[in-house]
């Protein structure tokens, strides 16, 4: 018990898990998952390799039964599950996964829709042809051999390998800390890069590549980058973009349809096909009519067939964006290198490869000089023996047995014991002149191989002559054109909005207080009304737009606080006209004091467009379209169109206006106490988003600015609102063109007991027959409407007429005009709310 308790070790959680994970994780890294430099493959698809050879189950031979390979493999060298080795060994058959297959199989294999492999008890396998360079020289003690795991057979570590395998085939493995993701290459691509560097040992990468251009996968496809390629080759990690092959081919009807003949490696083809059928029955896309898999024993074909008149490059580039017709490759080239995972590139690869080669070709060379030196020596002793036959006979007959007769050739005649063995066994038959002259032969053969195999040991020159040599042959032999073609450059996917949407007019709407939505004609048709409620509106809002607008355009929201809101058209919520719409604040976080001042509808992002924004402490600016293009986070975030230098600052209006058209307009602000400025907006300078714009009037330090409007036109009519509820008009001559920053001339009349203040600037036509009348809100609600046509004109010195008591009817609220024809639901586009 006390013995016992000695061996009892106390050892914190950590250590053990530690100890025990880190041995689990390097026999996983070693032993599993990762595949070795030299030959290229993992432990299991040699032990797969290596026991079908010992079986003779090789290309030359009939195909025995996957169950009995499986069992041997797992008997002999693998005791793992049988399904992980039926599994590596049906991957090492399919020739869409390997570029060279290195095992042929009778049965259903899999596919590359995904579909699992037959049973092995139903599958027939066999090494192919190729294989047998993997394997070639390996009875000729080329690599090391090690016990298995119950010490009854030995097993190569490494196969000789008679082609860069790791390049050929590529790898895929996942392990502890380490994954390794190598693509297949042409063999004779990689061949000739090997054969290079024999000859020009210190080459580099560049030197190389003239020959690995890049990946072939076995399954074709287009791949993209170079930087990417040179990238992972040189640091053994790296990105390229890697396409399918198409084609856009024309059909009866005037139709069109899109081909695939080649998908990415390693992409699911059924589950491709069904993602670009869910896009056309989800109408993601405007224009597929139907996906068909056309695909059979001649070779793959996916056809996506088309309506009439569709955008086949439109569609084909979004399906080349958002389905795996298109795919990011990512290179992660890791091996087992010494024994350690190690990430490499191309360079290291084929000189770790090279060294294998060197290392083999000298170990066989070494085997063979070894057996021409003992065969030359036992043909030495038979011509010797055929010299002295009949001293031989007699002594032969002379002795006991065949121990004795041994002794005796070996005492009397100075034969060494190999070749007193081979002269005691040589048949009767071989007693004859020609066989002498036959051993002469043979003697002289090995004198020949002796000379060149001692010659291949002492000169490296003569031991690269012989790799090339036999690489070059396996190239001869196994050849095949490239079927990836490489591309320099990654073709950037531009997606028109023309082949997600279908181009229709629909009803938009904007409100001052956030609310926006978009509604169908037929919805707005059945529901649009006088009443506000009837359009979406809650109590005291307003819309700020109401248009028609086509779905394939672009919305421009403009705050209060300076900033713009995007939308297309088409990404709005559809709604019914009655319904409220979503509110900005859900997408874009808004200030709670932030309204929506202005809203306008853009056909094109690309149009000559300028916005002209003014604020009310007195900055203007104009700010080009293409200065206010959408960025990436136009969704969440709002962009800046006019930065305010003060917090309580804040936008008035924004115009836009034509860009060629800016000479042709004037800016006419006026403050609230009263005084006016008219000036043209060529004196405005157009500058950027982030801009504060320039000085609009020259204010007194208790005035701002109550409106401010722009006017195309010297026949234009003011009208002016004052708090006290005056209202008067006023023809724009009466205004004086001045400059901009200017404090301007007074409006109103001062009076020195409670002096009228502006409250509101409106814009009206020279033609006030458009007018059906200016609409005035009181803060209790009620509204007033005066006909602009009775109204009479004033001079800049007259306060106006009164048209409403604040006293009774409250102060006014809003102005607006009420043009013909109006629509109903719409509230005008030209008004003022109080602050």
């Amino acid at each position: 018990m006390a013995k016992a308790a000695q061996n009892i070790q106390e050892l914190s959680l950590e250590d053990v898990m530690g100890d025990r994970f880190g041995r689990y994780s390097k026999y996983i890294i070693q032993e599993r998952a990762l595949p070795d430099i030299r030959d290229g493959l993992k432990p299991v698809q040699r032990r797969i390799l290596y026991a079908m050879y010992l079986d003779g189950n090789t290309y030359d031979k009939a195909f025995r039964k996957s169950a009995k390979s499986v069992g041997n493999i797992m008997g002999n060298f693998h005791p793992h599950g049988d399904s992980s080795i039926y599994e590596a060994m049906v991957r090492l058959s399919q020739n869409w996964k390997l570029r060279e297959p290195l095992i042929e199989m009778h049965g259903n294999n899999g596919s590359m829709d995904g579909d699992p492999p037959a049973a092995m008890r139903y599958t027939e396998a066999r090494l192919s042809k190729i294989s047998a360079e993997l394997l070639r020289d390996i009875d000729k003690d080329t690599v090391d051999m090690v016990l298995n795991f119950d010490d009854t057979e030995k097993e190569p570590t490494v196969l000789p390998a008679r082609f860069p395998n790791l390049l050929v085939n590529g790898a895929t493995g996942i392990s502890a800390g380490y994954a390794t993701e190598i693509p297949p290459h042409n063999l004779g691509e990689v061949i000739d890069a090997f054969v290079y560097l024999v000859d020009h040992p210190q080459a580099d990468l560049a030197d190389l590549m003239q020959f690995v251009k890049g990946p072939d996968f076995p399954t074709g496809g287009i791949l993209q980058g170079l930087a990417g390629i040179k990238e992972a080759y040189t640091t053994g990690r790296g990105k390229a973009v890697l396409r399918s092959k198409t084609a856009i081919v024309p059909i009866r009807g005037h139709r069109e349809q899109i081909v695939i003949t080649e998908i990415p490696y390693d992409v699911n083809k059924a589950q491709l096909v069904k993602k670009i059928d869910e896009v056309r029955v989800l109408k993601k896309v405007d224009g597929i009519s139907e996906v068909r898999d056309e695909s059979d024993r001649l070779g793959l074909s996916i056809v996506i067939e088309l309506k009439k008149q569709a955008d086949a490059q439109g569609i084909l580039n979004y399906l080349f964006k958002n389905t795996d017709l298109q795919i990011t490759y990512n290179f992660n080239i890791v091996a087992i290198s010494d024994m350690r995972p190690k990430q490499v590139g191309l360079v290291e690869i084929l000189q770790s490869y090279l060294q294998h080669q060197q290392d083999v070709l000298t170990r066989r060379t070494q085997y063979n000089l070894k057996k021409a030196q003992d065969r030359q020596h036992i043909v030495e002793g038979l011509i010797k023996a055929l010299s002295i036959l009949d001293k031989v006979i007699k002594t032969i007959r002379a002795s006991k047995d065949k121990k004795s007769a041994k002794v005796k050739l070996q005492a009397d005649y100075g034969f060494s014991e190999l070749q007193a063995e081979a002269i005691v066994v040589l048949q009767l038959y071989r007693l004859t002149n020609t066989d002498v002259t036959e051993l002469q032969k043979e003697h002289d053969q090995l004198s020949k191989d002796i000379t060149r195999y001692t010659d291949i040991l002492e000169h490296p020159a003569s031991l690269a002559k012989l790799i090339k040599k036999e690489a070059l042959g396996v190239k001869k032999q196994y050849v095949s054109p490239r079927k990836t073609q490489i591309e320099k450059e990654i073709e950037a996917i531009t997606i028109n909005t023309s082949v997600l949407v279908s181009d229709e007019e629909v009803r938009v709407a904007v409100t001052r207080d956030g609310y926006f939505k978009r509604s169908s004609l037929r919805s707005y048709q059945a529901s649009v009304s006088k009443d506000p409620k009837d359009n979406g509106i809650r109590e005291n809002d307003q819309f700020v737009l109401n248009t028609v607008a086509g779905t394939l355009q672009h919305l421009f929201i403009f705050t209060s606080k300076g900033n713009m809101i995007y939308r297309p058209i088409h990404e709005i919520d559809d709604v019914r006209w009655k319904e409220v719409g979503e509110h900005i604040s859900q997408s874009v976080g808004l200030d709670g004091s932030e309204s929506i001042v202005a809203a306008y509808v853009v056909p094109k992002l690309d149009m000559a467009l300028n916005f002209v924004l003014a604020t009310k402490y007195g900055q203007i600016k104009q700010v080009e379209l293409a200065n206010l293009q959408p960025n990436r986070t136009y969704k969440s975030k709002p962009q800046l169109a006019i930065k305010l230098k003060q917090a309580e600052d804040e936008v008035l209006q924004v115009y836009q206006i034509q860009t060629a058209a800016v000479s042709q307009f004037e800016v006419v602000s006026a403050t609230h106490l009263g005084y006016g400025v008219r000036y043209p907006l060529a004196e405005v300078p157009a500058v950027g988003a982030k801009a504060a714009g320039v000085k609009a009037m020259d204010l007194k330090p208790d005035d701002y600015i109550v409106s401010f409007i722009l006017t195309d036109s010297a026949k234009d009519s003011l009208g002016l609102l004052t708090q006290r509820g005056a209202f008067k008009q006023m023809h724009l001559s009466e205004l004086p063109i001045s400059s901009r920053a200017r404090r301007g001339v007074l409006l109103l009349r001062e009076l020195k007991r409670n002096p009228h203040r502006i409250f509101a600037l409106i814009k009206e036509p020279a033609d006030l027959s458009q007018v059906k009348a200016v609409d005035i809100l009181t803060t209790t609600g009620v509204r007033i409407q005066i006909d602009p046509k009775t109204h009479n004109f004033g001079d800049r010195y007259s306060n106006g007429s009164f048209v409403m008591d604040v006293e009774t009817q409250g102060d006014p609220k809003e102005i607006k005009l009420i043009n013909y024809p109006q629509d109903v639901g719409d509230n005008g586009s030209d008004t003022k709310k109080s602050d």
